[in-house]
């Protein structure tokens, strides 16, 4: 092999070494405007669909509840942006208020007790009241954080205490704990002892869901 050879050689392993590194950093830069752009898209394509999917119901039910009102030169329900959205909102809100009063809290409490009691419907009904309460609300559940070692004793999650008392399944000295799962909208539930479960104190329950929602990549405010 002549010397004209060995340069070509080298030339080409050069290249391919510099093409390694360029495609590295392509893919690195790319990595990294992923994550920038990735949780912004998201966001703003659910508020988006959130708000349009609101914003369309309010033209045909109007039209339903007054069709001659409310259309446009082709006779077609007339689509204010934004007005359903709104309205919605205006709705949920005033909900929120009104309920507060004694007598108007007492009629929801008699409704929800109907609904409770109907066959079909309480399974339904309960399940998502339930889910909501969770989250928000007097009689939130999810509002005290734990570390719980459910595979080793060393190994540790994040969980919240649903219930301490779980004596109507026959189990004494032991807890629930629900355990979010990272990146998805599910957990587990657990029935453990109350000696494995130890009680976040430093850090409020917020800033636990987020940490173990986000697989421990968030930052937790001070």
């Amino acid at each position: 092999m002549d010397s004209g050879e060995c340069l070509i050689i080298f030339g080409t392993k050069l290249l391919i070494m510099k093409f390694r590194i360029i495609a590295r950093k392509l893919f690195k830069y790319f990595l990294q405007g992923l994550i920038i752009l990735a949780p912004i898209t998201i966001t703003f394509w659910a508020v988006l669909s959130l708000f349009n999917w609101v914003d369309s119901i309010l033209p045909d039910f109007i039209h339903r509840l007054f069709p001659r009102l409310a259309l446009d030169e082709n006779g077609n329900p007339r689509h204010i942006p934004g007005l359903g959205f709104i309205l919605v909102m205006v709705i949920v809100l005033g909900v929120g208020y009104v309920s507060s009063s004694f007598i108007v809290s007492k009629l929801v409490e008699l409704f929800d007790n109907i609904l409770e009691k109907t066959p079909g419907i309480k399974i339904i009904y309960s399940t998502i009241k339930d889910f909501f309460e969770a989250f928000a609300g007097n009689r939130r559940k999810f509002d005290r954080a734990v570390l719980v070692s459910i595979e080793a004793p060393d190994v540790w999650r994040i969980g919240f205490i649903t219930h301490e008392e779980l004596t109507e399944f026959g189990l004494q000295e032991y807890i629930s704990v629900y355990i979010p799962q990272s990146y998805a909208f599910a957990g587990h539930l657990y029935f453990v002892k109350k000696e494995r479960v130890r009680v976040i104190t430093d850090i409020t329950s917020t800033d636990a869901m987020k940490f173990a929602i986000s697989g421990g990549v968030t930052n937790i405010d001070d």
